[in-house]
Formats: structure tokens, C-alpha cells, sequence
């Protein structure tokens, strides 16, 4: 009994290791990108699901990288705002979180053999960079997320390489469609990443960690979420008015009043307080995704 109690605490230090809150993130993207295939005709059930599995896994591989270099370049300490992190904490070695990250990576790779022979050589590169730079946002010489460059990496991966490498899996291709829906998808994403940037802001500055949110300050990293959210809702309306889609995408909008309490939180709270629009915000992204996808759906 004692073993098996040791088992499932160790379950749950490496779930609370992975992030679970973080996976929306990962897991929208691919969602509308699938969305777009099916309103195009093009939907395929096999590389679809490879896609949300290759992209849940980099994104749970991120988190254990980040686990180990934020605490070793003194970016999580005792004076951590968000919730535990288990190298900080000492739940796990660093040894053992690398570990974790290698397997994952390695199950990610796995994924992608299958998309590769699939969708060919593009899909190799969009893998390998993706990994690389989910290494790179904390580690190496030049640490993307230490630059305040965290921002335009999560667009970039978290919308473009996400919604419309999902679709190209699917169809050998990449749509108008899929670009459109990749935009605001890529907002919400870099939105979360601006909530947690603006909780760590103080404790960030004092380990040297320049991210966007401490180079504009407070004020300005609140002037940015709530311009992300505006973009993120403008971009259906403006489907729908080129012609790149059916008025069905304006139920995106359902999901609006979740923004509301998320801006008062983001405008007048400050440090632990943020963890809940962090998970709000991730939320906001899921909901987006699902109404946007079955809007899609009407293509």
C-alpha cells in the first residue's frame, strides 16, 4: 500500500510537472486547423489526431525544459508568484525533469515520422523548429523567452505553425482559410503568455529575465492583453466580410463576456491573484476554439 501511494504521489508531481492548464493552448490550434479541413473537404482523421498528439506532446516537453533552465538561470525561486514547480520545489531532480523532456520529445518525434510520411519534407522542418524553440525559449545562449521575444514565438507557433500545419497534414496544402483562422488562435495564445509574464514581472526583472511584459512594464503589458483580446474577436467579423467565411463565425462571439471579468482581473489585480486569469485566459482560448471551429465547420 505504502508503494503504491509513492506511485501516485509521483503521478502527480509529474502531472503537476506537465502543466495540464497550459495544454489548451496546445490543443486549440489543432482543433480549428482540423475545423478548417472539414469546411474545405479536405479533413483527414489520421494526421489530424497525430497533429493534436505531436503538438500536446512539444507542449508538455516545453514545460519540463522550462521547469529545469528557469530554476537553474534563478528565474523560479522561493519568490515564485505562479503555482509550484517541481525542480524549484525539489519534488524532482533536474536530472530526472531532462529525462522526462528527452522521452517526450522522442514521443513527439515518433508522431511526426508517421506526418512526415504523410505530409513530406515541410513537416520535418516545422517539427524540428518547433522543438528547438521550445528548448530555446529558456535555454542556450540566447534564451528567446529572456529577450522578450516569448511573444511572437507563441503567435508563430501557437497560430500559424499550429492551425495551418495542422491543415496541411490533412490536405498536402495551406488554405486562405487556415491562415484567417490561424491569426486570432495565435492571439489568445500569446495572451496567456502575457498574463503569466505580467504575475512574474517583479520577480522576472530581479533575475535578468527581459520578457516583453518587463520591458513595456505593467501598464504596458496590460494595454497588450486587452489589444490581443480585441484582434483575437475583430478577425471573424473580418472573415466574414471578405468572403473567407460564413457569418457562423461570428459565434466566436458568444464566448466575448468570459473577456470581461478576465480585463477587470488583468487591470486591477497583481501578483498570485493573475493565476486565475492565467487559467481564465486558457479557458477563454479553449471556448474560442470550439465555437471558431464549428463556425468554421460552415465553410
Amino acid at each position: 500500500m505504502h508503494e503504491q501511494q509513492r506511485r501516485l504521489s509521483l503521478l502527480r508531481i509529474w502531472l503537476l510537472a506537465a502543466r495540464p492548464k497550459t495544454l489548451p493552448a496546445a490543443a486549440a490550434p489543432v482543433i480549428v486547423g482540423a475545423a478548417v479541413a472539414v469546411g474545405e473537404g479536405v479533413f483527414a482523421p489520421g494526421p489530424a489526431l497525430a497533429a493534436l498528439a505531436g503538438a500536446l506532446l512539444i507542449q508538455i516537453g516545453a514545460n519540463f525544459a522550462n521547469d529545469v533552465f528557469d530554476y537553474q538561470r534563478g528565474a523560479d525561486t522561493v519568490e515564485r508568484l505562479g503555482p509550484l514547480r517541481v525542480t524549484q520545489a525539489g519534488l524532482l531532480t533536474p536530472g530526472q525533469v531532462m529525462t522526462g523532456t528527452a522521452i517526450t520529445f522522442g514521443l513527439a518525434v515518433l508522431v511526426g515520422i508517421y506526418l512526415v510520411m504523410v505530409g513530406g519534407w515541410p513537416v520535418v522542418v516545422i517539427g524540428l523548429l518547433a522543438i528547438v524553440a521550445a528548448v530555446a525559449y529558456t535555454a542556450g545562449p540566447f534564451p528567446l523567452g529572456y529577450h522578450g521575444l516569448g511573444d511572437p514565438f507563441v503567435f508563430l507557433f501557437f497560430g500559424l505553425a499550429a492551425v495551418a500545419g495542422t491543415y496541411y497534414v490533412q490536405a498536402g496544402r495551406v488554405s486562405g482559410g487556415a491562415l484567417w483562422a490561424a491569426i486570432p488562435m495565435g492571439l489568445l495564445a500569446t495572451a496567456i503568455l502575457v498574463v503569466n509574464n505580467l504575475r512574474d514581472v517583479e520577480t522576472d526583472r530581479a533575475a535578468g529575465k527581459k520578457t516583453l511584459a518587463v520591458r513595456l512594464g505593467a501598464g504596458g503589458a496590460r494595454i497588450e492583453y486587452l489589444g490581443l483580446l480585441i484582434g483575437a474577436y475583430g478577425v471573424p467579423p473580418l472573415m466574414w466580410l471578405t468572403g473567407a467565411a460564413t457569418p457562423w463565425v461570428l459565434l466566436t462571439w458568444l464566448s466575448l463576456p468570459l473577456t470581461i471579468p478576465l480585463t477587470r482581473m488583468i487591470f486591477l489585480e497583481t501578483g498570485p491573484t493573475l493565476n486565475r486569469a492565467l487559467a481564465g485566459t486558457a479557458r477563454l482560448e479553449l471556448i474560442y476554439g470550439l465555437l471558431f471551429s464549428l463556425g468554421l465547420y460552415q465553410l
